[in-house]
């Protein structure tokens, strides 16, 4: 490499250093948000993943949506389905961050439901998994998504 050329990516690496470090001093500026009232919103959420990072993303997710509907109008429902290795996420001992946003969201009405086929194939009993009552256990995860999609229910892709 020649020098001149060295020179030019030095200092367009230092550039774009300062760009970038001016773009994160910039930091979030509210704006001024008018939206329709949300009106009845039902939302299930599968969770098939055993990552707690996508776990407290989902509940984060729910928590604003729940904040969000306070501000702008409307209801929300919520159904959380767990199945296959998302069970986890209610296996003991629960992470004390996890265990207040699963306590909060099930105090503002969300329903964590868990899967029958994940259960008895992974030979778990129901009762050791964390705030689990009977009736929150479904036949079959997958189904129940996609029963409640088939009734007027929006599914959460993102996983």
């Amino acid at each position: 490499m020649t020098k001149s050329i060295r020179t030019y990516s030095i200092n367009a690496a230092v550039s774009l250093m300062f760009f970038c470090a001016g773009m994160a001093d910039a930091g979030y500026v509210a704006p001024d948000l008018h939206h329709a009232t949300y009106g009845d919103v039902k939302i299930v959420v599968p969770v098939t993943s055993d990552d707690p990072n996508i776990w407290m993303f989902k509940l984060r997710n729910l928590t604003n949506s729940i904040n969000a509907i306070k501000h702008f109008g409307g209801s929300l429902s919520v159904r959380v389905v767990l199945y296959g290795p998302g069970i986890k996420l209610l296996s003991q001992p629960v992470d004390p961050k996890l265990k207040e946003s699963i306590d909060s969201l099930r105090i503002q009405g969300v329903q964590l439901n868990v899967c029958n086929v994940t259960l008895k194939g992974l030979n778990l009993d129901w009762h050791d998994l964390y705030g689990v009552q009977e009736t929150d256990i479904v036949p079959s995860g997958f189904l129940e998504v996609g029963w409640l999609g088939n009734n007027g229910w929006a599914v959460d892709s993102a996983n």
